[in-house]
């Protein structure tokens, strides 16, 4: 039991551990998420399969695997780091796809494979006493529940990531003394302890130390710092500053972007007297607005880490801008703050691009709303994204046009003023694209630029660009990105990828509305349908894995669509994302155990409770989320608890039922399970929730669940 407790610990926060050093070394693209999860599940399945026809495992492989694991997880922390030096990596540049996918590859296959060998010989051991593959599954499941809340107590109370890491490599070596027997080979203890020493070394010298590892990218770094969110890094170099998120670029000392977007902007109000900064205070857009000499500037800050570790080194004059006595900062998700804010004469949204469920908040159609109900009469709202000055490619344009049509939605006026950087204004009245009235107000205002003058301003508004954008915007057709159907995820994602293959940037996936679309939607359920009907006629050691695959997509795709809702409303925090996955954690330890107890009684009412409860929780689910309900913590956690039950509940019955011998059902069954985990991940974030939206891909489970029946 203990060793079960100790694989999905480790297995859990080591996989966070890791995928927070992936996303640094990939710039923070949240699709490194996706395909991350997407390989450790492979390689946990493909560890499930190695050695499969051992029964019974000796303690003594068990206990080698956790020393493997030990070695291996600070060891692969360090390639991670060093993965843009290892390949002649640019500065500043993506590697090419290729080497991006095999260098995550290689970090997450060693221990991948180890975790699904290890679940798979602890399950053998502990079954050979007369115990259930649903009930190691389950125990297995409350080790995972415990590195869930690990990981965000962890990060809530500050540890640096590398301090995880080796806290998880000592748990794994620690794990490695919970059982003893006499044919132990005479090295395997010696060379645990010498591990382990090695290790409480390193914890003692771990700050220097990631230092030093985080110096490999940075060599003129003077701090950084894991925030709950991202990871912070700061860097001087000939008197410049520069501020790194998650190794991206987030501003430096010398730009004007800051000094563009706050004057492009509040240069369409007539007196802004007070003005709401969502975001990038520390890029200088404080500084900016002051000369405008309002009441009060509200600058909301969703990361503190970040405020915190950039104010120590700003420039003097960014800093005093910060500490003004009319400005007030607030520390805190930006959409909570609005729901009880004042009303504004000017919003600027400096928040990142939305390139990820986080920041794709911050551009919907229910944002929007949100601050227009907080604007006063001749308000202003402004926001920007990257783009290219000269050629839009079809996903930058489906983006674009996607944003807008949101804020078109929203606001009676919305102009684009097209560059390297689009800046979006809104407004509730008129947008002036008179320039002599924008000079006036620049000069009565004794605006100080570096770059926006009347001359760079006559330039922006005059250019043949911003006619041909406006009517590029009106003219194309995508839909209005929205909490419910953030679209504009998926063109992100296309946008990403055309980086490395140009050619995707011709692609389009029709959304289900579309047309065609229906048509493609009821050839995929007939092509279902056949599918199920024929895999009726194999044997049943054939259908309980496709029954244990079906589980494990089931249960990620819900998952995946629950935490993105919540992560929609909430904003939610880096570590919160633990306490997600516990209420799921916790549902698949329940309900395995209650399926262990209920099989002996009622065994086919058990498959077909919980394939029907999975049916009932999914249309549940797309309910509550295209009727805008149950967004609260307690809520998510329930639904999350439930989809863990009847996951759980169809893996359990899969491992149960007519299973002479369960010993040999845990490799095929995991792995089976694993692999589901691993297309439902994909499918989720990839496709169902870009292209269908939340609700809608959550009632499309109910096709695939509902025939499943029939395999029972």
């Amino acid at each position: 039991m203990g060793y079960l407790l100790a694989i999905g610990f480790v297995s859990i926060l080591g996989q966070v551990v890791l995928l927070r050093e992936l996303s640094v070394a990939f710039y923070g693209v949240e699709l490194i998420y996706t395909l991350a999860i997407g390989v450790w599940l492979l390689a946990g399945a493909c560890g499930a399969m190695i050695s499969r026809r051992i029964l019974k495992p000796s303690f003594s492989r068990i206990s080698s695997l956790f020393l493997l694991v030990s070695i291996n997880l600070p060891l692969n922390v360090a390639f991670i780091r060093y993965i843009r030096q290892l390949f002649d990596g640019i500065p500043g540049a993506y590697l090419p796809l290729h080497i991006q996918i095999a260098a995550m590859t290689a970090s997450l296959l060693p221990l991948g494979l180890l975790s699904g060998l290890l679940f798979q010989w602890a399950a053998k051991v502990y079954m050979s006493e007369n115990k259930s593959l649903a009930v190691a599954y389950a125990i297995e499941s409350l080790g995972g529940l415990v590195g869930g809340v690990g990981a965000s107590l962890f990060l809530r109370f500050g540890f640096q990531n590398f301090y995880i890491a080796l806290i998880c490599a000592l748990g794994a070596i620690g794990s490695s003394f919970l059982k003893s027997e006499e044919n132990y080979p005479k090295w395997l203890r010696p060379i645990s302890l010498l591990v382990a020493a090695m290790l409480v070394l390193l914890l003692w010298k771990a700050q220097r130390l990631d230092r030093f590892l985080t110096s490999w990218a940075h060599p003129s770094m003077v701090e950084t710092t894991d925030t709950p969110y991202s990871r912070v890094t700061i860097t001087l170099l000939h008197g410049q500053i520069s501020v790194f998120e998650n190794d991206a670029l987030l501003f430096d000392t010398e730009s004007t972007q800051a000094e563009e977007f706050a004057h492009i902007a509040a240069l369409q109000h007539p007196n802004p007297q007070r003005i709401l900064v969502l975001g990038g205070g520390i890029t200088g857009t404080i500084r900016e607005v002051l000369q405008y000499s309002p009441r009060a500037v509200d600058y909301v800050e969703l990361n503190a880490g970040l405020l915190r570790t950039a104010m120590r080194h700003l420039p003097i004059e960014i800093q005093k801008s910060l500490r003004a006595e009319n400005v007030r900062i607030i520390i805190g998700d930006p959409r909570a703050f609005l729901k009880h804010a004042p009303s504004y004469d000017l919003i600027l949204v400096a928040m990142p691009e939305p390139t990820s469920g986080q920041a794709n908040r911050f551009y919907t159609r229910e944002f929007f709303q949100q601050c227009r109900q907080k604007l006063n009469a001749h308000g202003v709202l402004a926001f920007s994204l990257r783009s290219s000055e000269n050629y839009w490619t079809p996903p930058l344009t489906s983006r674009m046009v996607s944003i807008y049509r949101a804020a078109r939605t929203v606001f009676p006026e919305v102009i684009v003023v097209p560059g390297g950087t689009n800046i979006v204004i809104g407004t509730t009245d008129r947008l002036s694209r008179d320039l002599s009235i924008l000079e006036a107000r620049q000069n009565a205002r004794g605006i100080k630029t570096k770059l926006v003058s009347p001359d760079y301003l006559r330039y922006r508004y005059t250019n043949d660009r911003f006619s041909e954008v406006a009517k590029i915007l009106e003219s194309r057709e995508a839909p209005a990105n929205t909490d419910v159907r953030p679209i504009c995820y998926q063109y992100t994602i296309m946008i990403w990828l055309s980086k490395f293959l140009p050619s995707t940037r011709f692609w389009d996936f029709s959304p289900p509305e579309s047309k065609g679309g229906r048509f493609a939607l009821l050839g995929s359920l007939f092509a279902l349908s056949l599918f199920v009907l024929l895999l009726r006629r194999t044997k049943w050691a054939i259908r309980r894995a496709f029954l244990a695959g079906m589980a494990g997509f089931a249960g990620m795709v819900l998952e995946t669509i629950l935490i993105l809702h919540f992560q929609m409303k909430n904003g939610i925090l880096y570590q919160d994302v633990g306490i997600l996955l516990t209420g799921f954690m916790a549902g698949l330890a329940f309900g395995a155990f209650a399926a262990a107890k209920i099989h002996w009684r009622f065994p086919k009412p058990l498959g077909i409770g919980a394939l029907l409860g999975l049916v009932i929780l999914s249309s549940a689910v797309g309910l509550v989320i295209n009727y805008g309900a149950g967004t609260g913590m307690a809520a998510i956690l329930t639904m999350l608890f439930l989809t863990g039950c009847f996951t759980a509940g169809i893996f359990a019955y899969a491992g149960l039922h007519k299973a002479a011998d369960q010993r040999k059902a845990v490799s095929p069954l995991y792995s089976a399970d694993l692999m589901g985990g691993c297309l439902g991940s994909l499918a989720a974030s990839l496709f169902g929730v870009p292209l269908a939206g939340l609700g809608l891909a959550a009632h499309l489970l109910l096709p695939a669940a509902v025939l499943s029946v029939l395999l029972l």
